[in-house]
């Protein structure tokens, strides 16, 4: 036997696996599907590349958290002792997230956040950090929507924050923001709670108080509610909404209805499929989704930016995977700060992360944008 033949014989073949710890029981969220199809799409072409680690394809394992954090800390130990399993992708919920920081570190399991926007999910005190974010943070967001809501005129805001980990990481985010821009106030700071059956009492309560906008950190179920009340009442008492951009993680133009065209709505992302300032790395993207979920388009795209980040993350993550040169998750934790470029959908990444930053994005990949009702698209604000 050659000794060709007998390298191939004796190369290890075995899969190197890739959780994912999803809300796929929570019924209205989009998020998780648009993550998945992020994630296979690039295992598709890494996969067809030639995989990992000399020839090992990449596999994904999925397990449901439910948006219940109790739920995520169990799947996390789980994952943790599946052998050759590199790293967790995270979902939705930053609460979730959140709760995981304790067994993520005593694991030493990779987070890979692609979502969750809670700055603390990577800036904290566990060192080595084994968290990594390609998604906004909430101290981005906030600014993002109160400067354009200022750019509109609208500087006495009333704020609607969800009874959450997600909603405190906001609320600080908007005290640090108000701090530094005194002409801006905030009238009022009201607090709900997820699965909350009304917000109208609320927002005649911020509107009462002098705001002239709504700063609404929501997820689809809440902020359809609010959509569709405050469309119910007179065309004068209707303020604009700023919204976080939870609400585009679900199906929300299916729960809002026309209610939607009949406020003025806008929504923070990151990343729009409508662009086309990268047509290569578009091109190459519709072709493996194209043949794996029959994406051919904008309109076919779930939670455009659940789908993007995770794209992204998922060829980052298999750099660092043959940067390390095996499946051990601390070498892998350190190539993710080697990394030196990646040429991404979203954007030339250089570098995607160090050691002193763990979010690839940067606040000026983020804008507002509106949903289109026809097809829940959302379209920047130009």
């Amino acid at each position: 036997m050659s000794a060709s033949a007998i390298a191939n014989e004796s190369q290890d073949t075995s899969p190197v696996y890739i959780g994912f710890d999803a809300e796929e029981g929570h019924v209205t969220s989009t998020s998780d599907e648009a993550i998945r199809i992020g994630i296979l799409t690039a295992l598709d072409e890494i996969n067809r590349a030639g995989g990992v680690l000399g020839g090992r394809n990449l596999e994904l394992l999925v397990k449901d958290n439910r948006s219940v954090p109790a739920r995520g800390i169990k799947n996390i130990k789980e994952f943790s002792e599946i052998e050759d399993l590199v790293a967790v992708f995270g979902g939705k919920f930053s609460p979730v997230m959140i709760e995981e920081l304790d067994i993520l570190h005593e694991k030493k399991m990779i987070l890979m956040d692609v979502w969750g926007a809670a700055d603390i999910i990577t800036d904290h005190d566990y060192a080595p950090n084994y968290c990594f974010r390609v998604s906004l943070k909430d101290s981005w967001a906030i600014k993002t929507m109160i400067d354009y809501a200022r750019k509109k005129g609208l500087n006495k805001l009333g704020v609607l924050l969800p009874v959450t980990g997600w909603g405190r990481s906001n609320q600080k985010a908007i005290q640090k923001y108000l701090a530094a821009h005194p002409e801006t106030s905030v009238t009022s700071t009201l607090w709900y709670n997820w699965g909350d059956k009304s917000l109208l009492d609320k927002y005649i309560t911020a509107r009462a108080s002098g705001a002239e906008s709504i700063l609404l950190v929501a997820n689809e179920a809440e902020g359809s509610i609010l959509v569709k009340e405050i469309a119910s009442l007179p065309k004068e008492q209707r303020l604009p909404v700023v919204s976080h951009w939870g609400v585009s993680g679900g199906q929300f133009t299916k729960m809002t209805g026309e209610a939607i065209d009949k406020i003025d709505f806008s929504v923070v992302q990151t990343y729009s499929f409508f662009d086309e300032d990268r047509p290569e790395k578009l091109k190459k993207f519709y072709t493996t989704a194209g043949r794996l979920f029959n994406i051919k388009g904008p309109e076919d795209i779930p939670a455009p930016v659940g789908i993007a980040h995770a794209y992204d993350a998922t060829h980052i993550l298999a750099l660092a995977i043959n940067k390390a040169g095996s499946t051990n998750r601390p070498e892998i934790r350190k190539a993710l700060e080697d990394i030196e470029a990646y040429d991404g959908l979203i954007k030339y990444y250089h570098p995607p992360f160090t050691k002193e930053n763990h979010t690839a994005l940067l606040p000026e990949n983020l804008f507002m944008g509106r949903f289109r009702l026809k097809d829940g698209t959302i379209l920047r604000i130009r």
